[in-house]
């Protein structure tokens, strides 16, 4: 059983809190636009880190993350992307792996709106958690909680960080 802790979208902005939410986490998954390789070594300083770089994400980020991560965590397949889309509407660079080889579990950040959506098609559950930072549109900071157990995710838990003006 892993207990994940999951971010996107922080854009260079830390968080002290990040590291009470993600006290409890096995990993730290972040699916994208770090803003810098600071936030990326504070965060593999509390737990191991699994991520992607993001399209704000610069040369450090891009030789040390993927633009695509497929891996396995405990028995869920899980493919994670900064740009993805969502169920019935992936994006254009995503479409041919999804549909060739449906994860599990697909993550995926960039839109800094929180989802959580199971795609009934691919048998997956798709998740974005929105955006931890305060660059951008969205008005609450959002991280994402969430247990995989054997072939079970479970637990799973939004949490609102507060507004961005509250920073």
């Amino acid at each position: 059983m892993k207990r994940i802790g999951l971010l996107s979208d922080t854009h260079g902005y830390w968080d002290d809190r990040y590291t009470k939410y993600f006290s409890e986490c096995d990993e730290i998954w972040h699916a994208g636009d770090f803003g810098s390789s600071e936030i990326a070594d504070r965060l593999s300083a509390l737990k191991p880190l699994r991520g992607v770089f993001g399209n704000i994400d610069g040369h450090d980020l891009r030789m040390r993350f993927s633009e695509k991560y497929r891996f396995k965590c405990e028995e869920v397949e899980v493919l994670m992307k900064h740009i993805g889309g969502y169920p019935g509407h992936y994006d254009p660079s995503i479409r041919g792996s999804i549909f060739a080889r449906p994860p599990k579990l697909f993550i995926s950040g960039h839109s800094h709106i929180l989802k959580v959506v199971y795609d009934k098609t691919l048998g997956c559950l798709h998740i974005n958690p929105g955006a931890a930072g305060i660059s951008g549109f969205h008005k609450v900071r959002t991280l994402v909680r969430f247990t995989i157990d054997g072939t079970e995710i479970k637990d799973l838990e939004v949490i609102e960080l507060g507004e961005k003006r509250n920073c």
